[in-house]
């Protein structure tokens, strides 16, 4: 071996990085790999080993920072410094003393064992199979075995691999270091609270872990893994009534063993409830002759068979099991009901009512001539007139008929007979006279006859006038029994018409122009809803004009 002092260089790189090398003919010699007989690679270098699946979880862009003070780039101790950093750990060497990779598993001997974990640092110690003077380290991601590992790893002056090792033959790490990869333990079950059913949704609590992890869940049915079932909560199919469920229970987290706990269901799966979605709906009037249909019945989930009874008064009709009900006598004067049953496989059969009809009916009267109400003038009503309704005919005969009086469709107080007067409330309005008709054990029937347009009143007019000469002075009045007549009236003199306005009911004008004699005025008045139109005429006698005396 070299001096020393010929080698300082070299001493400090061993010294700080820990990954082996070999001093062959004074050269330093840095191999490409720390592999012994019973291993494999898997990829070489960061970029080909990313593209073929295997990760270096960023250490290609953070290699030249170094972690627990390792040298950075190339170097098995600041790759895997990188790794527990990153998985949680500070970036503080827990321990200390010499960096080397030889090293690791002695200053961590109270953490290191034989048991290889996901996780875990693989060591090795100086001048071993697989390592150099200085040791190795390794991180291990996957333990297919408890004699075969795949570890992740990068070496001093040498690259980045990922490799496969056996037990078999040399170079079988030396130890493990346990940092992070402690097992995942269940500090509390998890616990399935209902019992199960077909169809309703079970839940359950995933228990409590230390250290706190990811939860993975899958239900299992008589111990086999159910396909899709891989929720904290789960509605079992009908496949599954009868069977035991239970859930497994997976924690994980980066670095540790994953752990696994299976919960039990309390009880088999029972069958499932049909829930009511929509109630049957009885179609169809309640008359003897007609037919009641029963439909829109639903349920959650969806009904495989449905099965239709009848009831009259809540007794069970024979022989009636379809969704039709042809009414006889026998139904008269009793409410018909419709019992839809479901069911459907894996579920208890459910039921649903609709409600009951109205009371069943022998028929329904008929009204085989109209009813009128007569007593209009001239098809008019008009205030001050008695109508009377003129009754028609109806089947069955025996039929009680009633007679309300409707002022505008409302009733009008005590006024319940054949005949009616009409007033001056009803100016306006629509008259009219409802006649009703029932008979046990038949529809009542009601018919709405109208006495005619709204009521309206007559008017009376009053025409006074005097004769002055060359001229008439006309005072008109007009009544109306209820209102005061508006409007206008138009008087006509001489071929001419003369249109004056009515101020409460009356009227003065004084007609100029008129010839001397006998002259008869004609008074029209067009009428103002609710008063009629009317007119009249009055003879006036028109003096001459006087002569002026001679001076």
């Amino acid at each position: 071996m070299h001096q020393q002092s010929q080698w300082p260089r070299a001493r400090r790189l061993l010294a700080s990085t820990g990954c082996w090398l070999l001093l062959l003919t004074g050269l330093l010699v840095v191999p490409s790999s720390t592999a012994g007989a019973a291993s494999t690679y898997l990829c070489t270098g960061y970029t080909a080993c990313q593209k073929a699946g295997y990760k270096h979880h960023g250490y290609a862009g953070n290699n030249k920072t170094m972690y627990w003070r390792m040298y950075a780039g190339h170097n098995c101790t600041n790759y895997v410094a990188y790794r527990l950093v990153k998985a949680g750990m500070p970036n503080v060497r827990p321990w200390s003393g010499s960096g080397n990779a030889s090293n690791w598993g002695a200053a961590m001997s109270k953490i290191t064992d034989g048991t290889p974990r996901v996780g875990a640092v693989a060591w090795w110690r100086a001048n071993v199979p697989g390592a150099g003077s200085s040791g190795h380290v390794a991180y291990v991601e996957q333990v297919v075995s408890p004699t075969e590992i795949v570890v992740s790893e990068d070496s001093w002056g040498g690259d980045f691999h990922w490799r496969r090792i056996t037990k078999s033959g040399t170079g079988w790490p030396s130890g493990f270091i346990h940092f992070i990869d402690t097992e995942i333990v269940n500090v509390e079950p998890p616990k399935i609270t209902d019992a199960p059913a077909v169809g309703s949704t079970i839940s359950a609590t995933g228990g409590r872990w230390q250290p706190a992890a990811n939860l993975r869940y899958q239900w299992l049915a008589d111990g086999k893994a159910v396909s899709g079932a891989t929720t904290s909560s789960f509605a079992p199919p009908p496949a599954l009534r009868g069977k035991r469920l239970a859930l497994q229970v997976t924690a994980q987290k980066a670095g540790y063993t994953a752990a696994s706990v299976v919960a039990p269901a309390p009880a088999p799966v029972a069958a499932g409830t049909l829930a009511a979605a929509t109630p049957p709906v009885i179609t169809g009037e309640p008359y003897v002759g007609e037919v009641l249909r029963a439909g829109g019945a639903g349920w959650q989930p969806a009904a495989e068979s449905l099965v239709y009874r009848w009831l009259a008064d809540g007794e069970l009709i024979p022989q009636q099991t379809g969704p039709e009900l042809e009414l006889s006598a026998a139904h008269v004067g009793r409410s018909i009901t419709a019992r839809v049953t479901a069911r459907a496989a894996g579920y208890l059969a459910a039921q649903q009512f609709s409600s009951p009809t109205a009371p069943v009916l022998a028929g329904t009267i008929e009204v085989t001539s109209p009813y009128r109400v007569t007593g209009q003038v001239r098809d008019q009503v008009q205030v001050g007139r008695r109508l009377q309704v003129a009754p028609g005919t109806v089947v069955p005969a025996e039929a009680r008929v009633s007679y309300t009086w409707l002022r505008d469709g409302a009733p009008i107080p005590g006024a319940t007979g054949t005949t009616y007067d009409v007033v001056a409330a009803d100016l306006g309005r629509a008259i009219s006279v409802q006649v009703d008709h029932s008979l046990a054990r038949y529809s009542p029937l009601t018919a709405i006859v109208p006495a005619g347009p709204r009521v309206t009143t007559p008017a009376e007019m009053r025409v006074k006038a005097v004769g002055k000469p060359l001229r008439a002075v006309v005072r008109v009045k007009l009544l109306a029994p209820g209102t005061t007549p508006a409007g206008s009236v138009t008087m006509t003199v001489q071929g001419r018409a003369q249109q004056v306005a009515l101020t409460g009911g009356t009227a003065r004008v004084v007609l100029t122009g008129l010839k001397a004699g006998q002259r008869r005025i004609v008074v029209r008045y067009g009428g103002v809803d609710p008063v009629l139109a009317t007119q009249g005429a009055v003879k006036v006698f028109v003096p001459k004009r006087p002569k002026r005396p001679k001076r």
